[in-house]
Protein backbone atom coordinates (compact mmCIF):
# COMPACT_ATOMS: atom_id res chain seq x y z
CA UNK A 1 0.00 0.00 0.00
CA UNK A 2 1.42 3.79 -0.93
CA UNK A 3 1.67 6.08 1.70
CA UNK A 4 2.53 9.93 1.45
CA UNK A 5 4.62 11.92 3.87
CA UNK A 6 3.44 14.91 5.07
CA UNK A 7 4.87 17.77 7.08
CA UNK A 8 5.68 18.90 9.75
CA UNK A 9 4.04 22.11 7.98
CA UNK A 10 4.33 25.63 9.53
CA UNK A 11 2.29 28.10 7.78
CA UNK A 12 -0.35 27.38 5.01
CA UNK A 13 -1.55 30.50 2.77
CA UNK A 14 -2.51 31.44 -0.53
CA UNK A 15 -5.10 31.31 -2.93
CA UNK A 16 -6.57 27.85 -4.98
CA UNK A 17 -10.21 27.49 -6.88
CA UNK A 18 -12.09 24.28 -6.01
CA UNK A 19 -13.46 21.46 -7.92
CA UNK A 20 -16.82 21.24 -8.94
CA UNK A 21 -19.36 19.81 -5.95
CA UNK A 22 -19.83 16.52 -6.38
CA UNK A 23 -23.09 16.44 -5.17
CA UNK A 24 -24.13 19.34 -7.91
CA UNK A 25 -22.28 17.78 -10.56
CA UNK A 26 -24.02 14.14 -10.20
CA UNK A 27 -27.67 15.49 -9.68
CA UNK A 28 -27.13 17.25 -12.44
CA UNK A 29 -25.67 14.85 -15.32
CA UNK A 30 -28.81 12.74 -14.07
CA UNK A 31 -31.79 15.30 -14.60
CA UNK A 32 -29.46 16.32 -17.94
CA UNK A 33 -29.98 13.11 -19.17
CA UNK A 34 -33.57 12.82 -18.08
CA UNK A 35 -34.70 16.08 -19.87
CA UNK A 36 -35.89 17.40 -23.00
CA UNK A 37 -32.70 19.90 -24.83
CA UNK A 38 -28.86 19.64 -24.64
CA UNK A 39 -27.22 20.98 -21.18
CA UNK A 40 -23.27 22.20 -21.12
CA UNK A 41 -22.61 21.69 -17.68
CA UNK A 42 -19.60 24.17 -16.54
CA UNK A 43 -16.82 23.57 -14.64
CA UNK A 44 -18.35 20.34 -13.11
CA UNK A 45 -16.27 18.02 -10.55
CA UNK A 46 -14.10 14.92 -12.86
CA UNK A 47 -13.67 12.25 -9.87
CA UNK A 48 -13.60 8.82 -9.84
CA UNK A 49 -17.99 9.35 -8.52
CA UNK A 50 -18.88 11.83 -11.15
CA UNK A 51 -16.70 9.58 -13.96
CA UNK A 52 -19.19 6.78 -12.55
CA UNK A 53 -22.51 8.74 -13.39
CA UNK A 54 -21.12 9.79 -16.84
CA UNK A 55 -20.30 6.16 -17.71
CA UNK A 56 -23.51 4.80 -16.22
CA UNK A 57 -25.45 7.16 -18.73
CA UNK A 58 -23.88 6.64 -21.77
CA UNK A 59 -24.51 3.13 -21.17
CA UNK A 60 -27.98 3.56 -20.49
CA UNK A 61 -28.58 5.64 -24.50
CA UNK A 62 -27.29 9.15 -22.91
CA UNK A 63 -24.97 10.82 -25.15
CA UNK A 64 -22.68 12.71 -23.01
CA UNK A 65 -19.61 14.47 -24.38
CA UNK A 66 -16.64 16.20 -23.13
CA UNK A 67 -15.95 19.89 -24.02
CA UNK A 68 -13.38 22.59 -22.19
CA UNK A 69 -14.23 22.45 -18.34
CA UNK A 70 -16.81 20.81 -18.92
CA UNK A 71 -19.40 17.88 -20.37
CA UNK A 72 -22.00 18.80 -22.94
CA UNK A 73 -25.39 16.21 -21.76
CA UNK A 74 -27.98 15.32 -24.91
CA UNK A 75 -31.14 14.89 -22.70
CA UNK A 76 -33.34 11.94 -23.64
CA UNK A 77 -36.40 13.82 -22.63
CA UNK A 78 -37.57 11.16 -20.08
CA UNK A 79 -36.78 8.10 -19.24
CA UNK A 80 -33.82 5.59 -20.39
CA UNK A 81 -34.35 3.81 -23.46
CA UNK A 82 -34.43 -0.09 -23.46
CA UNK A 83 -30.66 -1.50 -23.84
CA UNK A 84 -30.22 -3.93 -26.63
CA UNK A 85 -29.65 -7.51 -25.67
CA UNK A 86 -31.56 -10.02 -23.95
CA UNK A 87 -29.24 -10.26 -20.56
CA UNK A 88 -29.42 -7.45 -17.96
CA UNK A 89 -26.95 -4.78 -18.38
CA UNK A 90 -24.60 -4.44 -15.60
CA UNK A 91 -23.53 -0.64 -14.47
CA UNK A 92 -20.18 -0.39 -11.68
CA UNK A 93 -20.92 2.51 -9.88
CA UNK A 94 -17.93 1.69 -7.10
CA UNK A 95 -18.91 3.39 -4.04
CA UNK A 96 -20.29 6.21 -5.17
CA UNK A 97 -23.68 6.82 -3.55
CA UNK A 98 -24.67 9.73 -5.53
CA UNK A 99 -24.93 7.48 -8.30
CA UNK A 100 -26.34 4.30 -7.09
CA UNK A 101 -29.20 5.88 -5.30
CA UNK A 102 -30.36 8.09 -7.79
CA UNK A 103 -29.70 5.80 -10.33
CA UNK A 104 -31.74 3.23 -8.67
CA UNK A 105 -34.74 5.14 -8.49
CA UNK A 106 -34.50 6.14 -12.54
CA UNK A 107 -33.95 2.87 -13.08
CA UNK A 108 -37.65 1.87 -12.37
CA UNK A 109 -38.84 4.44 -14.75
CA UNK A 110 -40.79 3.78 -18.31
CA UNK A 111 -41.90 4.97 -21.12
CA UNK A 112 -45.16 4.21 -22.91
CA UNK A 113 -44.89 1.10 -24.90
CA UNK A 114 -41.18 0.22 -23.98
CA UNK A 115 -40.39 -3.89 -23.46
CA UNK A 116 -38.93 -4.68 -19.94
CA UNK A 117 -35.28 -3.86 -19.62
CA UNK A 118 -33.35 -5.21 -16.61
CA UNK A 119 -30.18 -3.72 -14.86
CA UNK A 120 -27.67 -4.82 -12.78
CA UNK A 121 -26.40 -1.87 -9.98
CA UNK A 122 -22.98 -3.40 -8.76
CA UNK A 123 -19.92 -1.33 -7.01
CA UNK A 124 -17.00 -1.93 -4.44
CA UNK A 125 -17.18 -4.16 -1.90
CA UNK A 126 -17.98 -1.33 0.75
CA UNK A 127 -21.09 -0.27 -1.36
CA UNK A 128 -22.67 -3.52 -0.41
CA UNK A 129 -22.16 -2.94 3.07
CA UNK A 130 -24.56 0.26 2.74
CA UNK A 131 -28.19 -0.39 3.48
CA UNK A 132 -30.72 0.92 0.62
CA UNK A 133 -33.58 -1.20 2.01
CA UNK A 134 -35.46 1.58 3.08
CA UNK A 135 -35.26 3.50 -1.07
CA UNK A 136 -36.18 0.05 -2.03
CA UNK A 137 -39.20 -0.08 -0.38
CA UNK A 138 -40.34 3.07 -0.45
CA UNK A 139 -39.92 2.80 -4.90
CA UNK A 140 -41.37 -0.98 -4.14
CA UNK A 141 -44.70 0.69 -2.91
CA UNK A 142 -45.04 2.82 -5.62
CA UNK A 143 -45.13 0.08 -8.08
CA UNK A 144 -41.08 -0.30 -8.78
CA UNK A 145 -39.75 -3.97 -9.45
CA UNK A 146 -36.16 -4.27 -7.58
CA UNK A 147 -34.48 -7.34 -6.24
CA UNK A 148 -31.31 -8.03 -4.25
CA UNK A 149 -29.16 -9.48 -5.73
CA UNK A 150 -27.27 -11.16 -2.75
CA UNK A 151 -27.89 -9.32 0.28
CA UNK A 152 -31.34 -8.31 1.68
CA UNK A 153 -31.52 -4.64 2.16
CA UNK A 154 -27.81 -3.89 0.18
CA UNK A 155 -26.83 -3.57 -2.96
CA UNK A 156 -26.24 -5.08 -5.58
CA UNK A 157 -29.44 -4.46 -7.07
CA UNK A 158 -31.49 -6.03 -10.17
CA UNK A 159 -33.93 -3.18 -11.30
CA UNK A 160 -36.56 -3.07 -13.62
CA UNK A 161 -38.36 -0.29 -15.75
CA UNK A 162 -42.23 -1.28 -14.27
CA UNK A 163 -42.41 2.35 -13.74
CA UNK A 164 -43.90 4.31 -11.02
CA UNK A 165 -47.28 4.43 -9.95
CA UNK A 166 -47.54 7.76 -8.13
CA UNK A 167 -49.22 7.83 -4.89
CA UNK A 168 -48.27 8.39 -0.80
CA UNK A 169 -45.04 7.07 0.50
CA UNK A 170 -42.76 7.56 3.67
CA UNK A 171 -38.70 7.61 3.93
CA UNK A 172 -37.20 7.60 6.77
CA UNK A 173 -34.79 10.48 6.82
CA UNK A 174 -32.00 9.47 9.73
CA UNK A 175 -29.98 7.00 7.87
CA UNK A 176 -28.92 9.17 4.33
CA UNK A 177 -30.39 12.24 2.77
CA UNK A 178 -29.65 10.61 -0.74
CA UNK A 179 -32.92 8.51 -0.30
CA UNK A 180 -35.10 11.43 -0.52
CA UNK A 181 -33.14 13.04 -3.25
CA UNK A 182 -33.64 10.18 -5.25
CA UNK A 183 -37.06 10.06 -4.77
CA UNK A 184 -37.57 13.37 -5.54
CA UNK A 185 -35.97 13.56 -8.75
CA UNK A 186 -37.83 10.61 -10.29
CA UNK A 187 -41.20 11.84 -8.46
CA UNK A 188 -41.98 14.13 -11.88
CA UNK A 189 -42.05 11.24 -13.66
CA UNK A 190 -44.18 8.87 -12.18
CA UNK A 191 -47.38 8.20 -13.82
CA UNK A 192 -49.23 10.19 -11.18
CA UNK A 193 -48.95 12.53 -8.62
CA UNK A 194 -46.12 11.39 -5.75
CA UNK A 195 -46.86 12.29 -1.93
CA UNK A 196 -43.47 11.80 -0.01
CA UNK A 197 -43.28 11.90 4.16
CA UNK A 198 -40.30 12.09 5.97
CA UNK A 199 -40.26 9.88 9.04
CA UNK A 200 -38.06 10.59 11.70
CA UNK A 201 -35.30 13.17 11.77
CA UNK A 202 -33.93 14.27 8.34
CA UNK A 203 -30.38 14.39 8.06
CA UNK A 204 -28.43 16.64 5.80
CA UNK A 205 -31.50 18.57 5.29
CA UNK A 206 -28.82 21.48 2.98
CA UNK A 207 -28.91 18.42 0.36
CA UNK A 208 -32.73 18.22 0.25
CA UNK A 209 -32.33 21.95 -0.93
CA UNK A 210 -29.96 21.23 -3.31
CA UNK A 211 -31.85 19.12 -4.94
CA UNK A 212 -35.01 20.63 -4.86
CA UNK A 213 -33.22 23.73 -6.74
CA UNK A 214 -31.28 21.81 -9.50
CA UNK A 215 -34.92 20.71 -9.80
CA UNK A 216 -36.26 24.13 -10.00
CA UNK A 217 -33.17 24.78 -12.76
CA UNK A 218 -34.40 21.53 -14.67
CA UNK A 219 -38.52 23.32 -14.61
CA UNK A 220 -39.52 21.23 -11.84
CA UNK A 221 -40.85 22.68 -8.50
CA UNK A 222 -41.86 20.21 -5.58
CA UNK A 223 -44.36 21.50 -3.01
CA UNK A 224 -43.00 21.05 0.19
CA UNK A 225 -43.58 21.63 4.49
CA UNK A 226 -41.03 24.47 5.65
CA UNK A 227 -39.34 21.46 8.08
CA UNK A 228 -39.16 19.45 4.61
CA UNK A 229 -40.79 16.65 6.10
CA UNK A 230 -43.67 16.80 3.58
CA UNK A 231 -43.55 17.17 -0.51
CA UNK A 232 -45.95 17.17 -3.23
CA UNK A 233 -44.54 16.46 -6.94
CA UNK A 234 -47.00 16.58 -9.71
CA UNK A 235 -46.39 14.84 -13.07
CA UNK A 236 -43.91 16.94 -15.00
CA UNK A 237 -41.12 17.21 -17.79
CA UNK A 238 -37.78 18.29 -17.13
CA UNK A 239 -36.38 20.70 -19.37
CA UNK A 240 -33.14 21.63 -19.79
CA UNK A 241 -31.38 25.14 -18.45
CA UNK A 242 -29.14 24.93 -21.56
CA UNK A 243 -26.24 25.92 -19.63
CA UNK A 244 -25.41 25.24 -16.23
CA UNK A 245 -21.94 26.08 -13.81
CA UNK A 246 -21.11 23.79 -10.99
CA UNK A 247 -20.70 25.51 -7.78
CA UNK A 248 -16.85 24.71 -5.79
CA UNK A 249 -17.30 21.92 -3.55
CA UNK A 250 -17.87 23.16 -0.32
CA UNK A 251 -16.53 20.15 1.09
CA UNK A 252 -13.36 20.41 0.10
CA UNK A 253 -12.83 24.02 0.55
CA UNK A 254 -13.42 23.04 4.34
CA UNK A 255 -9.96 21.66 4.96
CA UNK A 256 -8.39 24.84 3.23
CA UNK A 257 -10.04 27.06 5.24
CA UNK A 258 -9.71 24.82 8.57
CA UNK A 259 -5.69 24.94 7.63
CA UNK A 260 -5.85 29.04 7.83
CA UNK A 261 -7.58 29.00 10.59
CA UNK A 262 -4.88 26.48 12.44
CA UNK A 263 -2.24 28.30 10.87
CA UNK A 264 -3.38 31.79 11.33
CA UNK A 265 -3.80 31.88 7.21
CA UNK A 266 -4.61 33.37 4.88
CA UNK A 267 -6.54 30.98 2.97
CA UNK A 268 -9.03 31.67 -0.02
CA UNK A 269 -11.38 29.21 -1.84
CA UNK A 270 -12.42 30.44 -4.92
CA UNK A 271 -15.45 28.87 -6.41
CA UNK A 272 -17.96 28.72 -4.01
CA UNK A 273 -19.29 32.05 -1.59
CA UNK A 274 -21.83 33.03 1.04
CA UNK A 275 -24.84 32.25 -1.40
CA UNK A 276 -23.86 28.60 -2.24
CA UNK A 277 -26.33 26.21 -2.57
CA UNK A 278 -24.55 23.75 -0.44
CA UNK A 279 -24.36 23.83 3.14
CA UNK A 280 -20.93 22.92 3.72
CA UNK A 281 -20.35 26.46 3.88
CA UNK A 282 -21.87 26.89 6.90
CA UNK A 283 -18.11 25.18 8.30
CA UNK A 284 -16.95 28.80 7.99
CA UNK A 285 -19.15 29.98 10.52
CA UNK A 286 -18.05 26.77 12.61
CA UNK A 287 -14.28 28.44 12.53
CA UNK A 288 -15.32 31.66 13.36
CA UNK A 289 -16.96 30.14 16.64
CA UNK A 290 -13.44 28.35 17.36
CA UNK A 291 -11.77 32.20 16.78
CA UNK A 292 -11.09 32.15 12.93
CA UNK A 293 -11.43 35.60 11.15
CA UNK A 294 -13.56 34.74 7.98
CA UNK A 295 -14.56 36.74 5.02
CA UNK A 296 -16.75 36.36 2.32
CA UNK A 297 -17.46 37.32 -1.31
CA UNK A 298 -20.35 36.05 -3.50
CA UNK A 299 -17.22 33.54 -5.07
CA UNK A 300 -15.17 33.20 -2.19
CA UNK A 301 -14.44 32.84 1.33
CA UNK A 302 -10.97 33.37 3.23
CA UNK A 303 -10.04 31.94 6.86
CA UNK A 304 -7.18 33.80 9.02
CA UNK A 305 -6.46 33.79 12.68
CA UNK A 306 -4.73 36.59 14.91
CA UNK A 307 -5.65 35.15 18.55
CA UNK A 308 -3.38 32.82 20.29
CA UNK A 309 -5.21 29.41 19.38
CA UNK A 310 -8.51 28.43 18.48
CA UNK A 311 -11.37 27.50 20.76
CA UNK A 312 -13.19 24.31 21.29
CA UNK A 313 -16.73 23.80 20.36
CA UNK A 314 -20.03 21.65 21.05
CA UNK A 315 -21.85 21.35 18.26
CA UNK A 316 -24.74 19.51 16.58
CA UNK A 317 -23.35 19.30 12.92
CA UNK A 318 -26.42 17.11 11.46
CA UNK A 319 -26.68 19.26 8.88
CA UNK A 320 -23.10 19.34 7.93
CA UNK A 321 -21.90 15.85 8.60
CA UNK A 322 -19.02 15.28 5.81
CA UNK A 323 -17.82 19.19 6.80
CA UNK A 324 -17.74 17.81 10.40
CA UNK A 325 -14.97 15.11 10.14
CA UNK A 326 -12.93 18.59 9.08
CA UNK A 327 -14.02 19.76 12.62
CA UNK A 328 -12.46 16.59 14.34
CA UNK A 329 -9.06 16.76 12.82
CA UNK A 330 -9.04 21.19 13.45
CA UNK A 331 -9.39 19.52 17.41
CA UNK A 332 -6.23 18.68 17.43
CA UNK A 333 -5.36 22.20 17.34
CA UNK A 334 -8.37 23.58 19.45
CA UNK A 335 -7.37 24.61 23.43
CA UNK A 336 -10.50 22.99 25.38
CA UNK A 337 -12.68 19.47 24.50
CA UNK A 338 -14.31 19.28 21.33
CA UNK A 339 -18.24 17.57 20.93
CA UNK A 340 -19.41 17.02 17.47
CA UNK A 341 -22.80 15.79 18.18
CA UNK A 342 -25.99 13.99 15.91
CA UNK A 343 -23.82 12.43 13.46
CA UNK A 344 -24.71 8.69 13.71
CA UNK A 345 -25.09 8.01 9.80
CA UNK A 346 -21.51 8.59 9.36
CA UNK A 347 -21.25 4.97 10.36
CA UNK A 348 -23.46 4.19 6.79
CA UNK A 349 -20.74 6.51 4.86
CA UNK A 350 -17.61 5.13 3.05
CA UNK A 351 -16.74 3.51 6.16
CA UNK A 352 -17.70 3.52 9.35
CA UNK A 353 -16.02 7.07 10.29
CA UNK A 354 -17.05 7.12 13.72
CA UNK A 355 -15.01 4.17 14.03
CA UNK A 356 -12.27 5.07 12.15
CA UNK A 357 -11.79 8.62 13.00
CA UNK A 358 -11.90 7.57 16.60
CA UNK A 359 -8.56 5.08 15.64
CA UNK A 360 -6.87 7.91 13.90
CA UNK A 361 -7.07 10.41 16.43
CA UNK A 362 -6.09 8.53 19.03
CA UNK A 363 -3.08 7.03 16.78
CA UNK A 364 -2.01 11.26 17.09
CA UNK A 365 -2.43 10.92 21.15
CA UNK A 366 -5.60 12.16 21.08
CA UNK A 367 -8.22 11.06 23.95
CA UNK A 368 -11.56 10.37 22.05
CA UNK A 369 -14.70 9.31 23.08
CA UNK A 370 -17.22 8.22 20.85
CA UNK A 371 -21.22 7.03 21.20
CA UNK A 372 -23.41 5.85 18.15
CA UNK A 373 -24.29 10.05 17.68
CA UNK A 374 -21.42 11.57 19.05
CA UNK A 375 -17.64 11.88 19.03
CA UNK A 376 -15.81 13.89 21.86
CA UNK A 377 -11.75 14.80 21.18
CA UNK A 378 -9.19 16.15 23.80
CA UNK A 379 -5.99 17.30 22.26
CA UNK A 380 -2.61 15.91 23.01
CA UNK A 381 -0.27 17.90 24.50
CA UNK A 382 1.82 17.34 21.85
CA UNK A 383 0.92 15.71 18.63
CA UNK A 384 2.53 12.66 17.79
CA UNK A 385 3.95 10.91 14.34
CA UNK A 386 1.75 8.45 13.23
CA UNK A 387 0.94 6.55 9.92
CA UNK A 388 -2.81 7.41 9.08
CA UNK A 389 -4.71 4.55 7.68
CA UNK A 390 -7.31 6.09 5.36
CA UNK A 391 -9.57 3.31 5.38
CA UNK A 392 -10.24 3.89 1.59
CA UNK A 393 -12.09 6.98 2.13
CA UNK A 394 -10.75 9.96 0.51
CA UNK A 395 -12.46 12.51 3.61
CA UNK A 396 -10.52 10.47 5.87
CA UNK A 397 -7.37 11.30 3.82
CA UNK A 398 -8.02 14.65 3.46
CA UNK A 399 -9.19 15.19 7.07
CA UNK A 400 -5.95 13.76 8.41
CA UNK A 401 -3.85 16.13 6.35
CA UNK A 402 -4.58 18.40 8.84
CA UNK A 403 -2.33 16.92 11.09
CA UNK A 404 0.50 17.40 9.43
CA UNK A 405 -0.04 21.34 10.18
CA UNK A 406 1.82 20.53 13.69
CA UNK A 407 5.10 20.22 14.92
CA UNK A 408 5.72 16.35 13.91
CA UNK A 409 5.23 15.01 9.91
CA UNK A 410 2.66 12.08 9.27
CA UNK A 411 1.86 9.54 7.09
CA UNK A 412 -1.13 9.33 4.60
CA UNK A 413 -1.93 5.55 3.73
CA UNK A 414 -3.41 4.88 0.06
CA UNK A 415 -3.81 8.74 -0.48
CA UNK A 416 -4.40 7.62 -4.31
CA UNK A 417 -8.25 7.38 -2.18
CA UNK A 418 -8.68 11.09 -3.00
CA UNK A 419 -9.56 10.33 -6.68
CA UNK A 420 -13.25 9.53 -5.64
CA UNK A 421 -13.63 13.20 -5.24
CA UNK A 422 -10.56 15.36 -5.53
CA UNK A 423 -7.23 14.18 -7.64
CA UNK A 424 -5.30 17.05 -6.77
CA UNK A 425 -6.01 17.41 -3.22
CA UNK A 426 -2.72 16.79 -1.89
CA UNK A 427 -0.57 18.69 -5.19
CA UNK A 428 -2.97 21.77 -4.27
CA UNK A 429 -2.47 21.19 -0.44
CA UNK A 430 1.76 21.77 -0.60
CA UNK A 431 1.19 23.98 -3.13
CA UNK A 432 -0.38 26.41 -0.23
CA UNK A 433 2.64 25.11 2.81
CA UNK A 434 5.22 26.76 3.74
CA UNK A 435 7.71 24.49 5.79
Amino acid sequence: MSKLELGPVRHLSGSLRLPGSKSITNRALLLAGLAEGTTDLHQPLQSDDTSHMVKALQALGCRVDSIPKGYRVHGLGGPFPSHDGQKPLSLFLGNAGTAMRPLTAALTLTRPGQRNREVHLCGEPRMYERPIDNLVDALSDLGAEISYLNRKGFPPLSVRNSGLNGGEVRVRGDRSSQFLTALLMVAPLAKKPVSIKVVGELTSKPYIEITLALMECFGVTASRSDDLTCFEVKPASYRSPETLSIEGDATAASYFLAGGAITGGPVRVEGVGRPALQGDVAFADVLAAMGAEIRHGTDWIEASRTTDALTAVDMDLNHIPDAAMTLATTALFAKGITRIRNIGNWRIKETDRLNAMAIELKKLGASVDTTDQSITIRPPARLRSATIGTWNDHRMAMSFSLAALGPVGIRIQNPECVDKTFPEYFRVFSSLCDR
